[in-house]
């Protein structure tokens, strides 16, 4: 396992080498002007100085080596100086943002709090609600439970998040006025009465996201359930006197979870990715909003920053799922 997982990270190297190159590429390509925010009345020549200042003035060779030193060199120093106080990083120039003139990092640390709190709470609650759903789901294949569960489920994958976001906001906040439309960002849980007040402004989003998340893993729960149901293994099991509940629970969940494990650890990049139209429609001011925001303001280091993170967050979950696979299945051996 451990040779397989250190061969697993040398030939994600270059992986994320083509993907770096290839978003660079892209955005160099994509349609657009930095300097089309900047009012007409600048003159050409002042624009120009201010694009040379922003680093265009220079091949795009030198732009993508400058990009990749800061972001794996000079931000990991950063890091490592904001850990433990020392000045590695000491002027370097890190990776900043062309609308904020900030550091990229620097915003997107300030941002990912709200995207945890609201889009990963979601996914935790999703998962939680859709395993037990999936299983009793097989079980009772055809009850009345397993239809409507069914229908559900359909439902919920088949919605989109801003028809859904909208739909609850118009149910529970307007003609109801139970929840909050809008997320507070500045809101902070400093007591209970505080805690509870994050809670329901959570709750709207979380409902939205959690319900396409439960969809799709009930959904491959039952099915995963159903192929192990029918196996030769469940019938001895039960042969020899096993309780249903023994048979279920401990023979059949492992097996099942198998490729569950996958799907769950395949959709964590999407907390960070795939929820931009939720953190638009309840204007939570999280990664997903940031990445919006920036892409209309040709923000171009912000953007390639943050998709270069999530191509990262994808391959770094996808080896998890390996992983997780071999400590699920024994027979599974990559040594």
């Amino acid at each position: 396992m451990l040779t397989y997982t250190f061969r697993r990270l040398l030939t994600s190297i270059p992986t994320l080498l083509f993907i770096a190159l290839t978003i660079f590429l892209l955005l160099e390509l994509a349609p657009g002007d930095p300097m089309s925010q900047v009012p007409l009345t600048v003159p050409p020549e002042v624009k120009e100085k201010m694009r040379l200042a922003l680093g265009l003035g220079e091949p795009a060779p030198v732009r993508f080596w400058k990009w990749m030193v800061q972001f794996f060199w000079v931000e990991p120093l950063t890091f490592i100086d904001w850990l433990f106080g020392s000045q590695f990083s000491d002027g370097m120039q890190r990776v900043i943002s062309w609308q904020t003139r900030s550091p990229v990092m620097d915003i997107v640390i300030q941002r990912l709090p709200q995207t945890l709190w609201v889009v990963g709470m979601s996914y935790i609650v999703g998962i939680l609600i859709a395993i037990p759903i999936g299983i009793y789901s097989a079980y009772k294949q055809y009850s009345t439970f397993d239809q409507v569960g069914t229908f559900i489920t359909m439902v919920g994958y088949s919605i989109p998040p801003f028809f859904s976001g909208v739909l609850v906001i118009v149910i529970f906040s307007v003609q109801l006025g139970w929840f909050p439309s809008i997320y507070d960002t500045t809101h902070q849980v400093t007591n209970w009465d505080s805690f509870l007040v994050q809670l329901k402004q959570m709750i709207l989003p979380v409902m939205v996201l959690a319900l396409q998340t439960t969809a799709q893993i009930s959904r491959f729960m039952r099915a995963s359930m159903l192929d192990n149901l029918n196996q030769d293994y469940v019938r001895t099991a039960r042969a020899k006197g096993l309780g249903e509940s023994v048979v279920v629970m401990s023979h059949v969940l492992r097996n099942s979870l198998i490729p569950v494990v996958t799907v769950i650890a395949l959709g964590v990049p999407g907390i960070f990715g795939g929820a931009i139209i939720t953190e638009q429609v309840f204007k939570v001011n999280g990664i997903g909003q940031l990445l919006i925001t920036s892409i209309e303001a040709n923000d171009l280091p912000m953007v390639q920053t943050l998709t270069f993170i999530f191509a990262i967050l994808i391959i770094t979950f996808n080896l998890i799922a390996d992983l997780l696979y071999g400590i699920l299945d024994p027979r599974i051996r990559y040594d």
